[in-house]
Formats: structure tokens, sequence, C-alpha cells
């Protein structure tokens, strides 16, 4: 179907079919809908008609062939012009193959596999009858308070660019002549990881410069990528709620950038208006919508209430509703939707694809890449004929797959236990839960000290539940619990090597977990494979090579923390610096407990000299900078080499540090690589005070390193 068939069918709409595309109902409104009942309670609370729901353009959460196959069924005979519904779900870090959480995601540097990971759950959803998926989430966050920083990538703004590329490269390939892909809608615009206190939905203000220098990037990565879906973002922004902030939407977004597809609301996000205080009523916050060019209304009715009535009331031009529901026909068309309805969905695909040995596989592959290594006091791997006890709340828990994994069940998980049966004897595994996750009891503690008794090495599964992350998951106090700290305590006192796994959706306050334990690894939320993933890294079948994407604070007290910041007009640790009158806190250090880029391996890696091709570098040329890396241990290991850059004189603060480049290598033992990086004037450029994005000439320091602090340096000039 043409563009011009589709303004044909635009003028063959009426104002209410017009409408109806503009508006995303819940899976129970539908017809064919597994659980649909009569229209009662919400659905009366939202003046939704029957013939509204036969309008409706999209459906919210709806998957598995045979529901989806029944919902655009009766559509398609009850819709006057036979326009198709779209199928849109969270599909975030897997579908029913479970993939670690998208901050663990991150920890891997592994592009590559993280595309991979976004097209097999693309196949899985597709085949379930998806079409677009709300990820990525590429929301920038220096807040571990905050819980939705288990969906993005950390703090990153180069490193969250290139996963958000990777993500929309892995979910949409060729989308309009692959129907295993799904469409990729990048959220939340704007800034929502930068909430006052870390608190959910709460503001954001900060200023048109630091938006535009670090929180932006990776949306417009993951547009220049071709992503097809935008998504509003919950919080306000310098005063105006996302939803109706026509400067950011229509002059940022589609004014600036030219993104030409359709916009979303989140969740009841257009009627949020009101008690944010921008709209008397729902009628004003459709208009305020509208205006600001939000062409889908998720889950209230401001728009099917009102929007005619705007029209009608020359309030609001019906060409704005044209445009809306054009960038609405135009994705079902690229989506093959007006030819085949039913596009990818199929039983027998869903039966053959989900869960997989293969998917499986992959996301096992991940999930021990995402695992990052804090501590190793010679403790691991361990060895298989060692008598091992596994204890804590998570020794057998299924609760690993983290939020939004909606799709994915606790009897496909892999659990801890089940994984570390792979590689040690039933008889030298002893097993006990010991406490809960926020309390215990006496005889659950004595029976995990019975088992560890036992043993000649403990392994202490700790950490949160995975609704203590995740959206509405803010978090004042980031420690584990003290029932399970208590835990730790008394599994530490029985002088046996102690073995802590952390299981979380942020980067928490570990520091009296790395006191009482001799080897501490942070397995986030690791998904379906994650058992098994962690008996690979425990007993040393695969080799640590994760590292940190966010900062991992040394109290809560610091956040937010983050590894690129500025340094002040009194810095700590400048060669005159006083003793009190500096930037400093009283009372805890300055520096996080572990910076960004940190991550051990069982391997030892040793830099060399840092040389560059000149100690000058012109705008049209390229600056070469080499280093050595070489594996002095006796594993073979993957490393992660990572570049910075510091502009020293900028005509706005410069970054102490800012990630331009990272490489991952693989060396043997004994093995040595040189390994080159390519600097260019591009990667030099910042926000100025007038917001022109360009390059200065004069002096920089380039860094190379394990991670953004135990780094080699050199100085060059940039001139014209």
């Amino acid at each position: 179907m043409t563009d011009v068939n589709l303004t044909h069918l635009l003028e063959q709409m009426t104002i209410e079919e017009k409408v109806g595309q503009l508006v995303q109902l819940a899976t129970p409104f539908f017809k064919g809908a597994t659980d649909r009942g009569e229209i009662t309670g919400p659905m009366v609370q939202m003046n939704i008609s029957e013939e509204d729901i036969k309008q409706t353009g999209s459906v919210l959460g709806a998957s598995g062939a045979k529901e989806t196959t029944n919902i655009q069924r009766v559509h398609m005979e009850e819709n006057r012009l036979g326009i198709p519904l779209l199928f849109m779900s969270d599909i975030v870090h897997g579908f029913k193959t479970i993939f670690p959480v998208p901050l663990a995601i991150g920890s891997s540097w592994d592009l590559e596999l993280a595309e991979k990971s976004a097209a097999i759950a693309a196949e899985e959803a597709a085949a379930s009858g998806v079409h677009v998926t709300f990820a990525p989430m590429v929301d920038l966050s220096r807040e571990p308070r905050w819980g939705r920083v288990m969906e993005g990538t950390g703090e990153d703004p180069h490193l969250n660019s290139e996963f958000a590329r990777s993500f929309v490269r892995g979910f949409q390939g060729d989308l309009e002549n692959d129907h295993t892909k799904v469409a990729a809608c990048v959220k939340h615009f704007a800034a929502y990881g930068a909430p006052e206190a870390g608190r959910d939905y709460n503001t954001v203000d900060m200023s048109d410069w630091q938006l535009r220098e670090n929180y932006l990037p990776a949306y417009k990565a993951a547009l220049d990528e071709g992503c097809e879906m935008v998504m509003t973002a919950f919080n306000i922004l310098n005063g105006v709620p996302s939803t109706g902030n026509e400067e950011l939407m229509r002059g940022i977004l589609r004014g600036e950038w030219g993104f030409e597809g359709p916009l979303i609301s989140d969740w009841g996000a257009v009627k949020e208006l009101i008690p944010h205080g921008v709209a008397e009523d729902a009628k004003q916050a459709a208009e305020k919508a509208m205006k600001s060019s939000v062409d889908i209304e998720m889950m209230t009715s401001c728009y099917t209430n009102h929007v005619q009535e705007l029209i009608n009331e020359e309030t609001l031009e019906e060409s704005i509703v044209d445009e809306a529901v054009l960038r609405i026909l135009r994705l079902k068309k690229k989506l093959g939707l007006f030819e085949n309805p039913y596009r990818g969905t199929s039983e027998e695909k869903e039966a053959a694809v989900i869960l997989s040995e293969e998917n499986r596989k992959t996301a096992r592959e991940l999930a021990s890449k995402s695992m990052v290594l804090l501590k190793n006091d010679e403790v691991l791997p361990l060895a298989s004929d060692q008598k091992t006890a596994l204890v804590g709340p998570f020794s057998t828990s299924t609760d690993i797959l983290g939020p939004w994994s909606w799709g994915g069940s606790a009897e496909d998980t892999i659990t801890v236990d089940t994984g570390f049966l792979n590689h040690i004897e039933k008889e030298k595994l002893f097993i006990s839960e010991g406490c809960g996750i926020e309390e215990g009891t006496e005889d659950q503690l004595q029976s995990a000290l019975e088992q560890a008794e036992k043993a000649e090495v403990i392994v202490v599964a700790l950490g949160e539940r995975s609704d203590m992350s995740g959206e509405a998951g803010s978090r004042a106090d980031i420690r584990i619990p003290e029932v399970q700290l208590d835990f730790l305590r008394k599994m530490k006192e029985l002088g046996k090597p102690v073995v802590a796994v952390l299981f979380s959706g942020r980067p928490l306050d570990v520091r009296e977990v790395i006191d009482n334990a001799d080897a501490v690894i942070e397995a986030w939320y690791p998904g379906t494979e994650g058992g098994h993933a962690l008996a690979d890294i425990i007993f040393g079948k695969v080799n640590p090579s994760a590292k940190l994407t966010m900062s991992m604070p040394y109290s809560v007290g610091q956040v937010p923390i983050y590894y690129n910041r500025y340094s002040t007009g009194r810095p700590k640790d400048a060669p005159d610096a006083q003793v009190r009158y500096v930037s400093q806190y009283l009372d805890i250090p300055n520096e996080p407990l572990y910076p960004f880029g940190y991550g051990l391996s069982y391997s030892q890696f040793e830099y060399g000299a840092l040389t560059l091709s000149s100690d000058e570098m012109k705008y049209d040329e390229r600056l070469t900078v080499t280093t050595t890396v070489s594996n002095t241990g006796d594993q073979a290991g993957d490393e992660i080499v990572q570049l910075y850059i510091r502009d020293l004189v900028g005509d706005v603060v410069r970054p102490l540090r800012e990630l331009k480049d990272f490489k991952k290598i693989s060396l043997e033992p004994g093995e040595t690589e040189e390994v080159v990086f390519q600097l260019n004037e591009s990667q030099l450029r910042y926000y100025h005070a007038n917001m022109e994005h360009k390059s200065d000439a004069g002096e920089f320091e380039v860094f190379v390193g394990t991670n953004s602090r135990d780094v080699k340096s050199k100085t060059f000039r940039l001139v014209k």
C-alpha cells in the first residue's frame, strides 16, 4: 500500500475512526482476548464504548499467537475500513527466553551479543503476534536509588548510544521484509533517568546544556539507527511534563531531528497532565498532548472523549489529527499489516523458536559475560571436588529474571542450585536458604549453619527481590536488607572461605558484603539461564570479563555519583589543596567504592606504555593511540580496554574523563597484544554555552586502561 493509498484511506475515515487510531487499549478490552469480560469497572470509568473499541488502533500487552490472531480476526471483521490493529508489548530483555536485565547487558560491553539478544527476543515475540516492543530504554542515569536503572545500560552517554544502536538493529533488522522482526520504540523521551532524589515519576530539572551534552545522545543514536517509534517520559522537564511538552516534541524531536514516526505516551501519561497541574481537565490534557505531537494515547481516554469536541470548537486543527493518523498508518504499512494482518504470527513457529536450545545457549553466554567479579582473594574459581555450601535466599530462588520479564516463567528458569549441580556432585553440595529477603527465622539460620559446617567453602546468594527495583522500585536505602547482612556475618564467623553473590537491579552499597566475603560477584538479574551462567563462572568454566557501567557508590550519601564528573574551583586532589576548604565529604571518600569500567578476571592483565602517533592532531587528521596488554596470569581471558579523553580547557567545564572508545581482546596466558585506537576530531566535540556543538583547539589528555580510574595517560594538542 503506497502513501497515496494511505492518503485515500485517511480521506474515507470519519473523525471517530481517526481518533480511534490514536488510542491504545489493554488486551482485556478486545473481543477474542483470553480474559475478556463485560465492560465494567475501569472500562466504564474511561467512557469507552464497544463502538470505540472497534475503531481502536493498537493493543497493549497481548501475546501468544492464538490470542493475537483471535483479537485481530474479530477486529478485521468489525472495523468498517479493515484497518488492522498494532500489537505492542514491553519486550525489554527477552520475550520467553529472558536475558539479563539491560544494566547487566551493558556490563558485558558486548554490542554484538546485545544485538543478538534483541533479535532473539524479536523472533519469539513476532511469532507470538507482537509488532512493536517498548524498548530500548536508553535513559541515562547516575542515580542508583531509581529502580529503573536496571532497564538502561548505565551512566555514560557514549556507551548508552552504542547499546541503543545495537538493540534497535537487533529488534528491527529489515523490518519491512523480515517478519521475525518487530518495530522498536525508544523510551523515555526525555531525561527520565534524572528524577530528583531518585524517586520514580519525579521532577527533572536541568540546563539545556546538560540535557544535550549527556542525556539526549542515546535517544538520537537510536533514531539515527532507524528506530520506528518514541515513547514520552512521565517526568516534567524544566517545568513541563514531557507528554505535553511542545518544545521538546515538536521542537527537538520532530523539528531538529526530523523524526517522522509515531510518538506514544507512556501508560496514562496524557491524563496525568491534570495532577501535574498543567491541564485543568481531560479535555485540556488532550489538547496539550495533541499539540505536542503525541500520536497515541496509552490507556486513558482523553482523546476518545475530547478530540472531536476540540476540532468542532476549532481549538484543535483537524490537520494535526490527520498527521498523527498518517504516521500510525505508515507504520502499519511498513509492517505489512494491510496485506497480512497476522504478519509473522504462527503457533507452529512460536513452538519452534520459544526457549529453543540455541536461544538458551545465547542467554547463558550473555549472562556469564554480564556478571562482574568485584573481589577475589584467591578463592575463585572453585574446584568441583570441594565440599560447597550454597546458602542464602537466592540459593534455590526462581526470582532471578528481574523486572520487565513478564513473559518468562519460573518453571523455565535455571536456579543457582540447578546450575551448581552441573559442576559438582550432589553429595558435595549442601543447600539451605538460611533466611528470607527481608526476614528470617532461627530454624532457617540453624539449618544453614549445619550445612555450612560440612563444607570447605561457603557460597552465599544474596540480594533484592525483583520487585525491589524496576518501575516504581525506588529505594532510599540501597544496602542489602539487614537480615541478609547479619546472615552473611554469621557465615563469615565460621572461618571458612566465603563467596558472596549479589542479585540486584541496581548498584548497591556493598561495603559490608565486601568486608565479610573473600570473593564477591555482582550477578544482577541474569535471566532464564542465570543459574547455569553463575555456576560456569564460579567453577571456572567461564573466566569473568564484565565491567561496571554504573559507578558503585561507597555510600548512598554520594549519589548521584558518576565517573565523568567535573572539577571544581577547589578540587580535593589539587597539588595545593587545603585540608578543609576543598570539595569533599568529611565522613566518607569522594570516590565510589568501585568506579565505572571496573571488573576483575581470573587472569591478570598488564598494560604497557601508552604511545601517540604525534603530539599534535589536526582537525582533518586522526591520532593513533597505541598500548600493549599482556595476560600475565595462567588462564586465557578477555579484557575490555577503555579509552578516555579530557579537554583540559574548554568554553564550558569539561569532564575529568570521557569514554570515547573501547575494545574487547582475548589473550592466552603469556600472550601480549598491541591495541590500537584511532581518535578523530569529531570525538572531541562538545556543546558550548551557546549550544554550538564543536571542538576547540588546545591541549587534551588521553587515557587508556582497565577502568576509568586505573589508566595511563599522554597529552596532545588539537591544532587547526
